[in-house]
């Protein structure tokens, strides 16, 4: 079976059995803290599972795109060096909500791989949970007892609580797990050694095939269980290792689902994966299986950049660009090359590449031409690393310089290494992984974050209500809950309240700030709102005295209306920049809070000022109409499509959606917005600019701020008109004074080539001959540039010349090193020789091999830093 028949055989199936088949959830995680992507398909399922929402049904089954570089078997340095661990996988799974139990789920898992897909009942083993006394679990007697009607006992194994006990993280649901493992060795190898004792011990082809995750507890944050109120159950089998086993492959990687990708790296690197040595079939396999997770990625909205979850996919594809680079000498952009392979595989099931396959070729292309420079400059800087080992007599490369080279440069540790070793030097690696420990330690301490378990309040089971699209007070609020938590050092509580017109931070909106005010006239703040597994959250660095009672939540309404305004100002850009620029415009992120609103968009060149200046006046326009808005709840998703109502990709909708109205602005949208555009006042861009390949970012403000800044042109305009004596034409007065000084600036120029040129002569008058080579040496007052330009006129009338200044330039002591190039020929390097020279200057410098230069603080070693440089040329 071809992978995409495989995928539609398990959703079929499951509908069969009367399972509600649901969309990936974007791999990116947009309003989750605790998660950046999806690493489970079951975690779209979270607030279900935590008790946050009620289930939308009691069946459910999907595949998953999910996403994982780090935790147990996925560390991102070992991908693509075995056959079955991968970044970007699909996870197939199957639910119940307190529907159907361990009967089910066995007898389901065992009917499909064995009826329908036909594996081969003898290759199959189960495992299920041993016990644990500390936790006061015993055998999972249940689960065993439903495998033992399928399979014999010697092949129906214990697993400990590491493999067989499955949690959602140090708290929340959890339960035993059995595992389904399929020994896909031959025949010969399977009489040799018995397949259950290669069960969980890392054979590549004795693998885990499918996880049955019972959920029947929730784990508190003191380490007790207690039992949920309904059996759950959650099953995830990993789509490219099912491929293998009905493919009948021994790796993941010579399935249809990679073997597309891997032809094509080879067609363009012009290698043969069949016969290509194991460093290149390791290179080849980490670019397949990595240009799948940075395309699903941007596709879901996460562009590489320098933090958090965008960082994770710049180092993925870094990685990649490097395996490239160092194993298939490839030195030019590839990865993009790749796109339209993977879209042409998996763009029917998943369109969102498919739509968006342009923007995903720009953004990667961009990506890996800036990293390829960055290898080109860590090749430059390494070599000084070299020459600096070599002038030291030395064979270790300090660890701090690699690791410097690799967090400030973004320099691979292996290209250090082997560039190292082609220098006959090594790595000092315990130097350098205790850098890398200090930097995770660092990043540990900044994160770090402590939760208490969540104490109930009175009827905490209720759910919580927003009423925050109607109401910015809301009385008779009771607290449902509430927890403390330590970050950064500060001692912060979290509060679940019972009604709630505060809104939570999600979709690009931040959260709302007030007031929970008591009877007795008792006022918390709230500093903050967020929303985590579906609760909206709300926090707060005091708890009231008595956290029973009835109290009013009062938002900021000055901040909520700036807020307000600002995002509807965005739906309003949205729609400008349609009209205006074209529809192929998609937003791709926004950030809204009271003082300015940002907003991402798809497009693949500058916006000319002309047109920014018509998407201004456009916005404005339908700022003074005063459209009223119009708000559509619980909109079945399908007739919301019909109004012609703009979907961001990366956002996971449900059946019903809200939708917002302003005139043909027509947005599916769940935050906060004024009543009438007319309540914006006014709208002012403040930049544009490009964050990514082919997406650019404006930068607005509106109402009160937007004004602020108007008053602050016109300041600057009147003063400028006083600067020129009431010019009635400022422009004009501003280009007569920039001519002006051009002019100077070109006066300045010629007096400054004849000083030099009169300083070369002069120079050429006290030549040292010293082994054949003129040294000219000059100290004095001078400007640095004045001195690099008697150097360059040197270089450029001279040979076998070495030309040393020791100046003194605004009270502070600089070198100058030049040598002619027949002497860089011979191996002479200025950047190497001025270093030790200007440590006699309290400084540091560098340069290129003919010409460096050096600043420093003690004026008192300038001749000591002339005779260090004389003593170099003299050996």
């Amino acid at each position: 079976m071809e992978s995409r028949q495989i995928r539609q055989a398990f959703l079929d199936f499951f509908k069969e059995k009367e399972h509600v088949i649901v969309p990936s959830a974007p791999m990116v995680v947009k309003n989750d803290p605790t998660l950046m992507f999806t690493n489970a398909g079951m975690n779209q399922f979270k607030d279900i599972f935590l008790g946050n929402a009620a289930p939308f049904a009691l069946r459910a089954a999907d595949s998953q795109k999910c996403l994982r570089v780090s935790g147990k078997h996925n560390d991102l340095e070992e991908v693509g060096h075995d056959t079955y661990h991968h970044t970007m996988f699909e996870m197939l799974g199957n639910w119940s909500f307190g529907d159907y139990f361990k009967k089910e789920a066995i007898e389901w898992g065992w009917e499909l791989l064995t009826k329908v897909f036909k594996i081969d009942p003898g290759r199959l083993y189960a495992t299920v949970f041993e016990g644990y006394a500390p936790d006061g679990l015993g055998l999972d007697e249940e689960a065993r007892e439903n495998w033992l009607r399928f399979l014999p006992e010697d092949r129906v194994l214990l697993g400990n609580k590491k493999d067989n006990f499955w949690e959602m993280g140090e708290t929340g649901p959890c339960g035993p797990c059995s595992e389904i493992h399929i020994d896909l060795r031959d025949d010969d190898e399977r009489a040799k050694v018995p397949g259950r004792e290669l069960v969980n011990k890392s054979d590549p082809l004795v693998i885990e095939i499918w996880n049955l995750v019972f959920m029947q507890y929730n784990r508190k944050a003191d380490g007790s269980l207690e039992k949920l109120p309904h059996n759950n159950v959650d099953t995830g089998m990993g789509f490219e290792r099912l491929c293998m086993a009905l493919q009948g492959k021994k790796s993941n990687y010579d399935t249809d689902v990679f073997t597309p990708l891997i032809s094509k790296v080879g067609e363009i690197a012009g290698k043969d994966y069949a016969t290509a040595d194991e460093k290149v079939r390791i290179a080849m396999r980490v670019i397949s299986d990595h240009v799948r997770a940075i395309t699903f990625s941007i596709a879901d909205g996460q562009l590489p950049s320098n933090v958090k979850a965008g960082y994770v996919i710049r180092r993925i594809l870094r990685r990649a660009v490097r395996y490239a680079y160092t194993f298939l000498g490839v030195k030019e952009p590839l990865l993009h090359k790749l796109v339209p392979t993977l879209v042409e595989q998996m763009g029917d099931f998943y369109p969102e590449i498919r739509k968006q396959e342009g923007l995903i070729s720009k953004v990667i292309k961009e990506e890996e031409e800036t990293f390829l420079r960055t290898l080109d400059r860590g090749i430059r800087l390494m070599d000084d690393v070299v020459a600096k080992c070599k002038a030291e007599n030395r064979k270790l490369v300090n660890g701090t310089d690699a690791f410097v080279l690799y967090d400030t440069f973004g320099f691979p540790i292996d290209l250090t290494e082997l560039i190292a070793k082609e220098n006959g030097l090594e790595i000092d690696h315990p130097g350098f992984e205790a850098e890398l420990q200090k930097q995770k330690e660092r990043s540990r301490n900044a994160e770090a974050k402590k939760e208490g378990d969540w104490i109930p309040v009175g009827d905490a089971e209720s759910e919580s209500v927003f009423t925050g699209y109607d109401n910015t007070v809301e009385t008779g609020v009771k607290i449902l809950r509430y927890r403390e938590v330590k970050t950064k050092g500060k001692d912060l509580f979290h509060i679940v309240l019972s009604k709630t017109p505060f809104y939570a931070e999600s979709g690009g909106q931040v959260g709302d700030k007030g007031w929970l005010c008591s009877a007795e006239g008792e006022k918390i703040q709230i500093i903050n709102t967020v929303k985590e597994n579906g609760l909206s959250i709300h926090v707060t660095d005091k708890m009231p005295a008595d956290v029973s009672g009835q109290f009013t939540a009062q938002v900021d309404e000055d901040l909520r209306l700036a807020t307000t305004a600002n995002h509807s100002a965005t739906h309003l850009l949205d729609y400008a920049l349609r009209k205006v620029l074209g529809t192929h415009i998609e937003q791709k992120g926004s950030y809204v809070s009271p003082q300015s609103l940002r907003f991402d968009f798809s497009h693949f060149e500058k916006v000319q000022s002309d047109k920014l200046r018509e998407v201004e006046r456009l916005v404005n326009a339908l700022i003074r109409k005063d459209i009223k808005k119009e708000e559509m709840r619980d909109m079945p998703i399908d007739e919301a499509k019909k109004l012609g109502a703009i979907a961001l990709f990366g956002e996971k909708y449900g059946d019903k959606v809200r939708v917002i109205k302003f005139a043909d602005s027509v947005e599916f949208c769940g935050g906060t917005h004024i009543p009438s555009t007319g309540m914006i006042g006014y709208f002012k861009i403040l930049s544009e600019s490009a964050i990514a390949a082919g997406v650019r970012r404006i930068e607005a403000t509106t109402g009160k701020n937007a004004e602020d800044l108007v008053y602050i042109e016109d300041d600057m305009i009147q003063n400028l008109k006083e600067l020129f004596k009431n010019s009635p034409n400022v422009m004009d007065s501003a280009k007569r004074l920039m001519a002006e000084n051009e002019n100077f600036r070109k006066q300045a120029e010629e007096i400054m080539k004849e000083r030099a040129a009169s300083i070369k002569e002069k120079a050429k008058e006290i030549v040292q001959n010293i082994n054949g080579i003129d040294f000219i040496a000059v100290k004095g007052e001078f400007p640095m540039e004045l001195v690099k330009t008697v150097a360059f006129m040197l270089r450029a009338e001279c040979r076998s010349t070495v030309f040393a200044a020791g100046i003194t330039d605004s009270a502070k002591p600089g070198l100058v090193l030049m040598y002619t190039d027949d002497l860089v020929e011979k191996g002479m390097n200025a950047g190497k020789d001025i270093r030790p020279a200007a440590k006699f200057i309290n400084g540091g410098g560098g340069g290129q091999p003919f010409f460096a230069s050096a600043g420093g603080k003690n004026l008192d070693g300038i001749d000591a830093a002339l005779d260090c440089i004389k003593e170099t040329i003299s050996k």
